[in-house]
């Protein structure tokens, strides 16, 4: 039998990793806006934060069930070990999303109550980002297993070191959701956000600091992988440090997009470098992508329904953020 002219099993991984750094980056500024709420200047102030994003959150999540249902088609063995390992962080993170899906949506017709669903807003959104951060936090830790079954408690993934992940998470969104506040409002609401960034950008940073120095005693894959020789990957921190450095330069300058640009690509870069320091590990430290892997045939198949779906997510999403490309204003909306 003749080997397979591509090797499907690394495309699959991209396209699922395009679908993570994809939701995180679209779906994590609009669940900053919920971090940010309860630190909003005035009633008038998060009625811009909440029109920012009202056009385009729930499109947002396509990339988490896109990426979810393509782990599960392309990588079986990912959910037989995920799901018992980490059931109560999965289910926090969408009782997260749940309160802040339904908040979203009674804040608006809500009058004497407001109030709460300013609350439920928040919380679900700080909620559902702890919960997504130290779920990053215990794949970097890894997961107790013997013959592909995860034999760890219900508890394992939490952790000193998934707690600051977490909460490393929770300032992310923050970040990211104040610089889109940056480019999307102006007036009181934008010095506000102007305000908040350079603050919020140095807890990232230290949090930054803090875990890619405790990553390497956590996993001794990735200090091998970091710490043997000088690599390509050590590219991959001094681009996310000059995204930092760029982040702080135009909130100096008042500058409207570049703000938010250098925040996602903090993310990207940060992503990738935790992808380098990973791979080929899937369910670390165990398995690779390639044990993990569905067989061939069902992947090819899937793959070809894949390939029409995103597209069309790409340009829907695109069409709906320049349809909306303009800034908010308080009491008026889009313009």
């Amino acid at each position: 039998m003749s080997e397979p002219v591509f090797d499907l099993t690394i495309i699959w991984a991209a396209i699922i990793a395009f679908g993570v750094i994809m939701y995180v980056l679209m779906d994590g500024f609009d669940l900053g806006q919920g971090i940010l709420f309860p630190f909003a200047p005035n009633e008038d102030a998060r009625d811009v934060m909440m029109n920012s994003v009202a056009p385009v959150w729930d499109g947002n999540e396509t990339w988490l069930i896109l990426g979810g249902t393509g782990l599960l088609a392309a990588f079986p063995l990912v959910y037989t070990i995920f799901l018992p390992a980490l059931y109560i962080g999965v289910f926090l993170m969408l009782a997260g999303l749940i309160f802040r899906g339904i908040a979203f949506e009674f804040r608006f017709k809500a009058r004497t109550s407001r109030y709460l669903w300013n609350w439920s807003f928040a919380g679900g959104s700080i909620v559902a980002s702890f919960a997504q951060g130290a779920v990053v936090g215990a794949y970097i830790q890894g997961f107790a297993v013997e013959n592909g079954r995860y034999v760890g408690g219900a508890l394992d993934w939490l952790t000193p070191f998934t707690v600051l992940t977490g909460l490393g998470m929770v300032a992310g969104y923050a970040l990211l959701g104040a610089t889109w506040l940056i480019m999307k409002s102006e007036g009181e609401v934008q010095e506000w956000a102007y305000k908040i960034t350079p603050p919020l950008l140095v807890a990232v940073m230290i949090v930054f600091a803090i875990i890619s120095i405790w990553t390497p005693w956590v996993d001794s894959f990735v200090a091998d992988r970091w710490f043997s020789g000088i690599t390509p990957i050590y590219i991959l921190p001094i681009l996310a440090i000059a995204c930092a450095w760029k982040i702080s330069s135009s909130v100096r300058k008042r500058r409207d997009g570049s703000p938010f640009v250098a925040t996602m690509g903090l993310f990207i870069f940060t992503y990738l470098g935790l992808l380098a320091s990973k791979f080929p590990y899937v369910v670390p430290p165990s398995y690779t992508l390639w044990d993990a892997a569905s067989a061939h045939e069902s992947q090819l198949f899937l793959l070809l329904g894949l390939l029409f779906v995103i597209p069309i997510v790409l340009m829907y999403t695109a069409w709906t953020y320049w349809v909306f490309r303009g800034k908010v204003r308080a009491g008026e909306g889009y313009h």
